[in-house]
């Protein structure tokens, strides 16, 4: 019979149906795998569903875009060689029911071919091509105005006929953020409203299904039509903003993962040290048997294998089956809901994780217990000699080398991934050295003169103390506590910002630039002392900056995102509100001069640009270029009208545009103005500012919902992971007990000296995990969110005093059970 066989033998006979002694070892091995099967499944879902439905969610095989106008008949011919052409406009607009009662749309005029790919669905009936009289709305439009099918609602100056409620518009990601709901017309429905003029501020779009290699076809219409002002997108890159959104989250939910990972690791560890602790006995009639240090290793790994294969798979389980509740849960959050799927690779990725993980963590224990003598055993000294440290060294190493290289190879950014495992490593190895200090410094303290304080002190460094387990435990614990209060209050605090201390009421779109006398007017007939701001507005695109053309880059630089689609664009005589003059100077009034152009900071740092650079932009088809005069800084919570680049008059006075304005007023009076301009201007979109702040705060709380459930799940590996520390020690402990007992000490008194060494190591570890946490957290909520970094130091702290209570009565409550331990029998098995 092999050794091997051998040792199954005995390891499938010890091995308790309960997993008694290894419950720890398991819980922790459920918690990481799980995490990782369900992070990399969602994960994969996701991109996954927006693979697939690429053509839906563009509309197309290729899209072509272009601002304030539409193509010419030299460009939908151009269009039409490439295959089948759908026509499509988009604005901002205004709806209002018969009695006046109005909200914000998207106004979204279709041609009878939309969509090309996917099916816009209605609640109650097939869609058809819509006439120009009709009209089909979202559900919020319809409670909003309390319209009903059949009924009529205005846009423009026309009226329409609600032919039906959308259910489902198929390209309505791609689409982006919308202020109000979507309702659909047809090309000449759009026509009877009069909204589209000289000036108007619309978008057009014209997808293409193609036999032709979209990248190509792509490619040899924008080399045609250089300098048109056309935007492209293909159907491999369907929605960017949503694959920037999950790239971002996938980032934080790796972060999650790998902390559940290592986290769950240390439980491992401590779980298999508890455990080979109570086989101590078992161990030591074996070595007398004549096993070998070898042979009882196997056993003992085969049942750790054993158990850690059924932890690995409760784990998938609750991986796969976590994706659809997630889905279920987040709402919102996530950019599509994916249909339910099996993905192998991130689970045999997770579980690949989880025996690597157990097998690196149980090395030392496992040969810690074949190295002592059966004398030593029989003794009690499992604890008090090491594993050898060449071969545990060997057996780790090999173990976390597989570990590194599954991230380098199965990572979409393999060195963030790396880079965290080394972060992850530096701590442990601070945590554990500085558990290693504790010991050494509180041997050397003086004595103190209360009992129980002593007592305390000396648990740190007594012989057999688990310290080093201990301040691991406690240290991971307590950092993720203040790392979840630094991202939560930092992104209730940026919620909170969202709304300034005096943020205009109203916020106007195309005001035609002749009636702004009357638009101030009829604001003023109702809201006498309104504030009313106005100032030119059109779209237009970057296309170089310096000597770089934009359309050369391979990736935009990291904070250039004015670089990405359109921008507003304005010109102005002075520094508007809200901006400070940092470097430069601001050009006279009236100035007609060389053309110049002010720039926001940020940008400016980004794109490493200087002053008297030169920086060219596409409005209205046509490329103009101005010097680069001054930099600012933009107050961009003012809610005020925040341009990243300001022109001189001269650049921009010429290309039709309308105005912009804002309100400012006292509440209570905002939706009679928004009547009256619906009356007397119905081309004129208004929105209400609280509706915009209300999304921007829903977006913001689902996201800080998602992270602090993420985030969850390393916090309970840390208590995990803690509870496994205490349990490791219990042996230790309970022979304490015993002693102090027999002595004529009192529970009360043994459970206070226990409270005092958790709460010294509490303090001590405090401060670092205050250290490292912000740091983490600042990483989270400004690296990979883009967040503001507004933690709220007060209930970081509180949260880190909370946590250090769980975690002392975490460590109180595993003590319990020692001070119920009789001292005759517990002597007699000790």
């Amino acid at each position: 019979m092999s050794e091997w066989r051998l040792a199954w033998t005995f390891a499938r006979r010890e091995l308790d149906a309960r997993f008694r002694g290894l419950r720890l070892l398991l819980v922790c091995l459920i918690l990481g795998v799980g995490a990782l099967a369900a992070i990399g499944s969602l994960t994969r879902s996701i991109t996954g569903e927006l693979a697939a439905r690429g053509q839906s969610l563009l509309g197309g095989d290729i899209e072509l875009s272009v601002s304030q106008r539409r193509a010419d008949d030299a460009e939908r011919r151009s269009m039409a060689r490439i295959g089948s052409v759908s026509e499509t406009l988009r604005m901002q607009s205004m709806a209002a029911n018969a009695a006046g009662d109005t909200a914000p749309i998207e106004l979204k005029a279709v041609d009878a071919p939309y969509p090309l790919y996917g099916t816009l669905r209605l609640t109650s009936r097939t869609a058809r091509p819509l006439r120009a009289d009709e009209t089909y709305v979202g559900p919020a439009l319809l409670e909003r105005l309390k319209l009903r099918p059949g009924g009529t609602v205005r846009f423009g100056s026309a009226r329409f006929r609600v032919a039906g409620v959308i259910a489902d518009e198929p390209d309505r990601l791609s689409e982006g953020f919308t202020l109000g709901a979507v309702a659909l017309v047809s090309l000449d429905g759009l026509d009877r409203t009069g909204l589209i003029a000289p000036g108007s501020l619309y978008e057009s779009k014209y997808r293409i299904a193609t036999a032709y290699d979209p990248a190509q076809a792509n490619a040899a219409f924008t080399k045609r039509y250089t300098g048109q002002g056309w935007d492209t997108r293909t159907r491999d890159r369907a929605s960017p903003g949503a694959e920037r959104f999950l790239t971002r989250m996938g980032e934080f939910l790796v972060l999650v993962g790998l902390t559940a990972l290592v986290i769950a690791g240390i439980g491992v560890g401590n779980g298999v040290a508890s455990y080979l602790a109570t086989r101590r006995p078992g161990i030591a009639t074996l070595k007398i048997l004549g096993a070998t240090s070898g042979l009882i290793a196997k056993v003992y790994l085969l049942q750790i294998a054993a158990v850690s294969a059924i932890g690995i798979a409760v784990g998938l389980g609750i991986g796969i089956a976590a994706v659809p509740l997630i889905v279920a849960l987040a709402g919102d959050v996530l950019p599509v809901a994916p249909s339910f799927a099996i993905h192998p690779l991130p689970l045999i990725q997770a579980a690949a994780y989880g025996l690597l993980i157990a097998l690196a963590f149980a090395a030392p224990p496992l040969l810690a217990a074949g190295a002592v003598p059966a004398a030593g055993l029989l003794r009690g000294a499992l604890d008090s000699r090491r594993a050898p440290l060449a071969k545990s060294a060997a057996w780790m190493g090999a173990a976390f080398a597989g570990i590194v290289a599954l991230v380098l190879v199965t990572s979409e950014r393999p060195w963030f991934g790396a880079a965290f495992l080394a972060a992850a490593a530096a701590l442990l190895l601070l945590l554990a050295g500085l558990g290693q200090a504790i010991r050494l410094g509180a041997a050397r303290l003086p004595r103190p003169r209360r009992p129980l304080l002593r007592l305390a002190l000396a648990a740190l460094h007594r012989p057999g103390a688990r310290t080093g387990a201990l301040v691991v435990a406690l240290g991971l614990g307590l950092t993720l506590f203040v790392l979840l209060a630094t991202i939560r209050t930092s992104l209730d605090a940026n919620i909170t910002r969202t709304v300034p201390a005096k943020a205009p009421a109203l916020f106007a779109l195309d005001v035609p630039p002749e009636r702004e006398a009357a638009f101030r007017a009829t604001i003023r007939r109702i809201q006498p002392d309104a504030e009313v701001q106005t100032v030119p507005l059109m779209r237009g695109t970057i296309t170089a900056y310096g000597t770089t053309r934009v359309a050369d880059l391979k990736t935009i630089p990291e904070g250039a995102w004015a670089l990405r689609g359109e921008r507003g664009l304005t010109f102005a005589d002075t520094v508007p509100p809200g901006s400070e003059i940092v470097r430069g100077r601001w050009w006279q009034p009236g100035h007609r001069g060389a053309p110049l152009v002010s720039i926001d900071e940020r940008m400016a740092q980004a794109l490493d640009l200087k002053l008297g650079d030169p920086l060219t932009i596409r409005v209205a088809g046509q490329e103009r270029s101005a010097r680069i005069a001054s930099f600012r800084k933009i107050a961009w919570d003012s809610m005020g009208f925040n341009f990243v680049m300001v022109f001189s008059p001269g650049v921009l006075a010429d290309v039709p545009h309308n105005l912009a304005a804002t309100v400012t007023m006292p509440p209570g009076r905002e939706r009679a103005v928004v009547r009256a301009l619906s009356a007397g201007f119905p081309s004129t979109s208004v929105v209400e500012v609280r509706e915009v702040i209300g999304q921007v705060q829903t977006i913001v709380s689902q996201m800080a919902t998602a992270i602090a459930a993420a985030a969850g799940i390393a916090i309970l590996a840390g208590i995990a992971v803690l509870i496994g520390a205490i349990t490791a020690a219990r042996e230790t402990r309970t022979y304490d007990s015993v002693i102090l007992k027999t002595l004529g000490a009192t529970r009360g008194q043994i459970l206070t000296a226990q409270a005092l060494e958790y709460l010294l190591l509490a303090v001590i570890l405090s401060g670092l995990a205050a250290v490292i946490g912000i740091g983490a957290g600042w990483y989270v909520v400004v690296e990979l969110f883009g967040f503001e970094w507004l933690p709220d130091y007060r209930a970081v702290a509180a949260t880190l005093a909370i946590g250090a209570g769980i975690t002392i009565g975490i460590g109180l409550l595993g003590a319990l059970p020692i001070l119920g331990a009789r001292p005759a029998r517990a002597l007699r098995e000790l």
